[in-house]
């Protein structure tokens, strides 16, 4: 009997469906993940894990926070600890009858790691059993064919980089959690986390934060005046776009006649390019773009790619190989509905020139479609994520788009004017990827000498505007450049970040307590906040993975630095405990009281111990909301429209966080109460103490 071992039960499935023509059928209950079929008269078993079936942890005697000093988390052992320990007992059995077994795990670190651990589980249950290794980009049948025709075996060298990964991320993250909650004394579920890449990119948050803080608005004025050419209207600019003092401005204004003679037309025709393939961070870029969440987004990609819509989504790679053939590709959008015919007018071209992009890697091509989707098989946003990935690889295979832009200078009443359009001569690319179209800017026709009327003028106060924060998509972005994460780990450390309760809205702004965390890690143990240091340990992950460096050096070198940072944290541990107490204070406050603008503060009531929101000018002001008794409350600086209240996010581990205004009354408020959302109001809010 053949073993086939897949990642996922989506994937064994889909492997077992394409081997077997059709044929293979489920063995076991609902939950079970085998699938049996026969193959040349081979019996062939294809199971499918759950993701890692072992995960790394300390013994039980490192595992009481309060007994164990986090310096000793450095040098204890780690251990591997099954996840899946019915899945295990399945996967011996299956291995015991087996002569031989195929690995079909996703070809990366994290597949080739998940691979690693199953091989050892697989050979302890036979020693004898032959073991190989499938690789592939997508789930088609032509490519699964091909992989199973032309098995290799597993690189050690790469799951060994994913084990350094996970061994170093463990370290990290446990000692500085611990040391962070046990010195502010937020244990439980109410803990701090500090994580090697976690901490980074929060820092990278607040630092914007502060600049936007910082930043002084400066007034500046502008003058606009609206033109009419036989009827149609247009506008122009003063050519100073803008006036430093309110003097000048006015001495320019007050010359403004009702006529403008056109001084000169220039014109100019402009090429742009099609966009590169899409490589992870560009995708969740783009998918951020159009409303769907990083982490959403890599979620319905991964479903699309193991129901054979899309190829693998977690690559580097902009540059599509030499063997992928285009008109196949163009075949299965095709056959899809809504951008089926765009497909079929492309597909004409006889030869094409995809756009390359700067990245480069054999392991993996870029994200393009590998199948027929149709819209009513797919959800909303799985249908949107697919027309993404179709629209794009489209655009890639396209010419490029062509505008001309022109450009009119006036002269009104001595003073320089001028008006632009840009219009679209040609689609190109802009034809399938419409997302970065523009609408034509339009300009009568002018000619030189001519004059205009002036049918309306103003002078506008302005102020200059602080620098945006990051939207999901543009920290993703930031955190490839400067060597944060990977393209598997970057969308969920933002998730990760929201769930804490250190980041909140969109685009992201640090709470009051990612603000305390991050400055005072940044005072007293810069090296955590800085991307430095963690990007030198991803180069040398690399190295192990290209057999550069061992497992055991990397680590050990991770180790003695990771050492270094806690000596100088244990000296500054009380200033590090005052720093973030202090900071965190700010999320304690919810909002400004609507009744008396005093502070709305989270309480306790004395009794009964639950939470609830109050004036912190009581007894002078009543006002009292219930709060949710589960979750982490943070606020978010705004107001409720119709009843005034403070805006609140809730966080609660494993459902999406959600928002709500503070009064149960409000009319904006739907009929069905949350299940933990009723909380209680104190009879007498005299009887509480602030919670903190």
């Amino acid at each position: 009997m053949k073993l086939i071992i897949t990642e996922k039960n989506q994937t064994a499935m889909r492997i077992a469906e394409i081997l077997s023509g059709g044929k293979a059928k489920k063995e076991g209950g609902p939950r079970s993940t085998v699938y049996v079929f026969k193959e040349n008269g081979e019996d062939v078993t294809c199971i499918g894990m759950r993701g890692h079936i072992l995960k790394v942890d300390f013994p039980e005697e490192y595992r009481q926070w309060q007994q164990v000093d986090p310096k000793d988390l450095i040098t204890a052992e780690i251990l591997k600890i099954p996840t899946e320990k019915a899945l295990i007992t399945r996967l011996k059995k299956l291995a015991k009858e087996a002569d031989s077994a195929v690995i079909a795990t996703d070809y990366d670190r994290e597949g080739e790691l998940i691979g690693f651990d199953v091989t050892a589980v697989v050979k302890e249950a036979n020693p004898e059993i032959k073991m190989s290794r499938a690789r592939f980009s997508a789930l088609t049948e032509q490519v699964i064919r091909q992989a199973f025709s032309n098995l290799d075996h597993l690189d050690e060298n790469l799951a060994r980089a994913g084990e350094a990964r996970q061994d170093i991320d463990l370290m990290w993250g446990a000692s500085l959690t611990r040391f962070i909650s046990l010195a502010t004394t937020r244990l439980g579920s109410r803990f701090l986390s500090v994580g090697r890449v976690q901490s980074p990119t929060l820092a990278l948050i607040v630092e914007k934060e502060k600049e936007i803080k910082a930043f002084v608005p400066e007034d500046f004025w502008q003058i606009k005046v609206e033109l009419d050419k036989n009827g149609t209207v247009f506008k122009a600019g003063h050519k100073n776009d803008r006036f430093s003092d309110e003097l000048s401005a006015k001495k320019a204004f007050e010359k403004l006649g009702d006529t403008a003679l056109i001084v000169s037309i220039q014109k100019k025709d402009r090429k742009i390019q099609p966009p590169a393939p899409f490589n992870t961070t560009a995708f969740l870029a783009a998918a951020s773009s159009i409303r769907v969440p990083p982490v959403r987004a890599m979620d319905i990609a991964e479903r699309l790619y193991t129901r054979g819509l899309t190829s693998y989504p977690r690559v580097d790679n902009t540059v599509y190989p030499d063997s992928l053939n285009f008109h196949e590709v163009l075949g299965a959008i095709e056959g899809s509905d809504v951008i089926g015919p765009l497909a079929s007018e492309l597909k004409k071209q006889q030869s094409f020139k995809p756009t390359r992009g700067k990245k480069f890697s054999s392991d993996h091509p870029p994200i393009y479609p590998t199948g027929v989707a149709r819209k009513a098989d797919l959800s909303e946003q799985e249908w949107k994520i697919y027309e993404l990935i179709a629209r794009r690889f489209m655009a890639t295979l396209a010419t490029e788009a062509k505008a001309q832009s022109t450009r009119a200078d006036f002269d009104i009443g001595g003073e320089p004017f001028l008006a632009r359009g840009d219009v679209m001569t040609d689609e190109g690319f802009m034809k399938y990827y419409h997302y970065s179209k523009k609408k034509d800017d339009l300009l009568p026709v002018l000619v030189e000498g001519e004059t205009v009327r002036v049918i309306d003028k103003e002078m506008l106060q302005k102020k200059t505007q602080p620098p945006p924060r990051y939207s999901e998509g543009k920290l993703i972005e930031k955190m490839e450049d400067i060597g944060l994460g990977t393209k598997s780990t970057r969308h969920s450390i933002i998730q990760n970040l929201v769930e804490r309760g250190y980041v909140l809205g969109s685009p992201l702004r640090p709470s009051e307590t990612g603000i305390a965390v991050s400055e005072t890690l940044n005072r007293h143990a810069g090296m955590v906040t800085t991307p430095d240091m963690t990007a030198q340990l991803e180069d040398e992950m690399d190295n192990i993975a290209e057999g550069r460096k061992s497992l055991e050096n990397v680590v050990d070198v991770s180790r003695d630095t990771l050492g270094g940072i806690l000596d100088v944290m244990e000296k500054n541990k009380d200033e590090i405990s005052r720093d973030i107490r202090e900071g965190m204070k700010g999320d304690i406050t919810l909002g400004e009281c609507p009744s008396c603008g005093g502070e709305i503060r989270i309480k306790t009531a004395r009794k009964s111990r639950k939470r609830f929101a109050g004036c912190n000018k009581y007894p002078d002001c009543t006002q009292a909301y219930p709060l949710p008794q589960k979750g982490m409350i943070l606020p978010t600086g705004e107001k409720c429209e119709s009843c005034g209240s403070p805006a609140i996010k809730v966080i609660t581990k494993g459902r999406k966080p959600w928002e709500l205004c503070l009064d149960p009354e409000c009319p904006t408020k739907a009929a069905k109460k949350t299940d933990d959302g009723k909380g209680e109001k104190p009879e007498s809010p005299a009887d509480t103490e602030e919670q903190g």
